[in-house]
C-alpha cells in the first residue's frame, strides 16, 4: 500500500511573513488545520497506514518540492484547508482536484463522502475542478507529482462551521482518514516501479487538427511531447515548474499546465483525447489591459453568466448589454469590467453587505466611507460608475457620460492600465488581479475563445 503525505495549509513561512491563512473569531486556519493534521496522522497511522506530515514552517511551494521530493509511485497527497468568505452564511466542505482528471475527480468524491458521513452536520459544497477556484488553478493540485487533492473542510468565517471544527475535531479527522483510506486503496498496490511502468496512449488534437504523436496517461494525468510546445508557441525553457518526464527517450509535459501559457485544454473521455487549442483570436501581449476593447459578444456573456447562476439573467437581464454600450462610450474593456463584476457581486447572488436593488455591480464605496455601500437609481448607471471607476485607474482620458462613480476624483489617475495593478488598490487581496484574470480566462473558454 503507498504512503499518505499531509499538509496542512499555511503556517509556513512565505515572502511577508509567516503566514496565518485564514483569520475568523479568535482563530487562525494555520492553528486550526495542524491540529486537525496531528489527530489524521494518528487515526491513518494507528490502521498501519504510512504517513509523512510536511513540516509546518515549510512556505506553499516548499511543501511541494518536499513532497516531490520524497514521493513514490502508489503515493497520495491532501492539503487540507478551512477557507473564509466576505458572508457568515457561506459554508460548507469541498474538495478540489485538478481540471479534466475523471481519476482524481472520482478520489475527490471518496475523499468528501468519508468527512461528510462522519460529520453530517457539515454543507456539502461538492467535488470541484481547480479551475473554478479564485485564481484559477491550484499549485498544489497541478504541481504535486503523485495524485493530490486540496480539501477545503469548512469555512472558519462561519460560526457553525468553526464550532464543528472545534468541538467534533476527532470526528473530522477519522472522517478524512476514512476518505484517505480508500483513495489510497483505489491505487494498484501491484503497479511496477516507475522506470519500468508502461502508460497507456492518448490521441492528441491540436486546434482542431490531429498531431501524429501520442501523448501519454500518468495518475490519470495528460501528458504531451514537449516538442508540441513548440508549435502552440510556448518557450518551456524559461518555465523550469512545467512538470517534465522522460519516457521511453522522449521528454513529456504535464497538458494542464500549459493553462498558464493561454492554451485551452479539454478532454474527450470517450475517444481518449487531449484537445489542445491556443489563442488565436485575443493578442497575448493585450489580454490583460483594461483600456481596450472586449472580444466577447452580448450572446456569450448571457451564456456565462446563465450558465453561473441561472436566476441571473432573470434579474438583470439587459446587463450584459450595458456592459457593452457603457465600455464602449469610455474605451473600457466590456470583458474585464463584466468579470470584475462576477467576482464582486458572485455572478449576481449578491451578499449581505450588497443587495440587489442597489445596482452596484464592483462594490464601491460612498464619500467618506460610510457604513453603507453605494447605490444607483438604474441598472445603467450603476455600470456606468464601473466602468468609469474602472477608467480612473486605468486611464488619463476625461469621462465622455456625466460622473456618476462617488469615488472618481480620489483616485490616482492612470496609476493601474492593467489588470494586476488593481491587486491590492481597488480590493487589499493581493492577488485580485490573478482572480479577475482566472474569470476572464473561464469567460474566454467558454465563449470559444480561448
Amino acid at each position: 500500500m503507498g504512503r499518505i503525505f499531509i499538509s496542512a495549509a499555511h503556517g509556513g513561512k512565505e515572502i511577508r511573513g509567516t503566514d496565518p491563512g485564514s483569520i475568523a473569531g479568535g482563530t487562525t486556519e494555520a492553528k486550526e488545520m495542524i491540529l486537525l493534521r496531528d489527530l489524521i496522522v494518528s487515526e491513518l497511522r494507528a490502521r498501519n497506514f504510512e504517513v509523512l506530515a510536511v513540516p509546518d514552517e515549510l512556505s506553499a511551494q516548499q511543501t511541494i518540492l518536499w513532497i516531490n521530493s520524497r514521493a513514490r509511485q502508489k503515493d497520495v497527497a491532501i492539503e487540507i484547508h478551512a477557507d473564509a468568505a466576505s458572508t457568515v452564511s457561506v459554508r460548507g466542505a469541498s474538495v478540489f482536484y485538478i481540471t479534466n482528471n475523471d481519476e482524481r475527480r472520482s478520489h475527490a468524491e471518496l475523499l468528501l463522502v468519508g468527512l461528510l458521513r462522519r460529520v453530517p452536520q457539515l454543507a456539502n459544497r461538492g467535488v470541484k475542478p481547480d479551475s473554478t477556484s479564485s485564481l484559477g488553478r491550484l499549485v498544489f493540485c497541478r504541481q504535486t507529482a503523485i495524485p493530490s487533492l486540496l480539501m477545503q473542510v469548512g469555512f472558519l468565517s462561519n460560526p457553525d462551521d468553526r464550532t464543528l471544527l472545534q468541538t467534533r475535531r476527532r470526528d473530522f479527522a477519522v472522517g478524512i482518514a476514512d476518505g484517505l483510506v480508500s483513495w489510497s486503496r483505489t491505487v494498484d498496490p501491484s503497479s511496477p516501479a516507475a522506470a519500468d511502468s508502461t502508460y497507456p496512449t492518448i490521441t492528441i488534437n491540436i486546434n482542431g487538427q490531429l498531431y501524429p504523436e501520442k501523448g501519454i496517461l500518468i495518475n490519470g494525468n495528460a501528458y504531451i511531447p514537449i516538442d508540441l510546445a513548440d508549435r502552440l508557441q510556448i518557450d518551456l525553457s524559461k518555465a523550469p515548474s512545467v512538470t517534465r518526464v522522460t519516457y521511453r527517450r522522449i521528454v513529456y509535459v504535464k497538458a494542464i499546465e500549459l493553462q498558464n501559457f493561454h492554451v485551452s485544454i479539454s478532454w474527450d473521455s470517450a475517444n481518449r483525447t487531449l484537445n489542445l487549442r491556443s489563442i488565436v483570436q485575443i493578442p497575448v501581449s493585450q489580454i490583460d489591459k483594461i483600456m481596450l476593447h472586449g472580444y466577447t459578444s452580448e450572446v456569450q456573456l448571457q451564456l456565462f453568466l446563465r450558465n453561473n447562476n441561472e436566476n441571473a439573467i432573470v434579474q438583470f437581464p439587459d446587463l450584459p448589454k450595458l456592459y457593452r454600450e457603457e465600455a464602449a462610450t469610455e474605451g473600457v474593456n466590456h470583458d474585464i469590467a463584466f468579470c470584475q463584476m462576477c467576482i464582486e457581486t458572485g455572478f449576481l447572488r449578491f451578499d449581505d453587505d450588497i443587495k440587489s436593488e442597489q445596482n452596484n455591480f464592483a462594490g464601491l464605496g460612498t464619500i467618506g466611507g460610510g457604513p453603507k455601500t453605494a447605490s444607483f437609481e438604474s441598472a445603467r448607471i450603476g455600470v456606468r460608475a464601473h466602468i468609469q471607476h474602472l477608467k480612473a485607474y486605468a486611464s488619463l482620458e476625461p469621462l465622455v457620460q456625466e460622473m456618476e462613480d462617488p469615488r472618481f476624483r480620489f483616485v490616482t489617475r492612470g496609476i493601474a492600465p492593467s489588470i494586476d495593478q488593481l491587486s491590492g488598490r481597488w480590493s487589499a487581496d493581493l492577488e485580485y488581479g490573478n482572480k479577475i484574470m482566472a474569470m476572464l480566462k473561464r469567460l474566454y473558454e467558454s465563449a470559444g475563445l480561448l
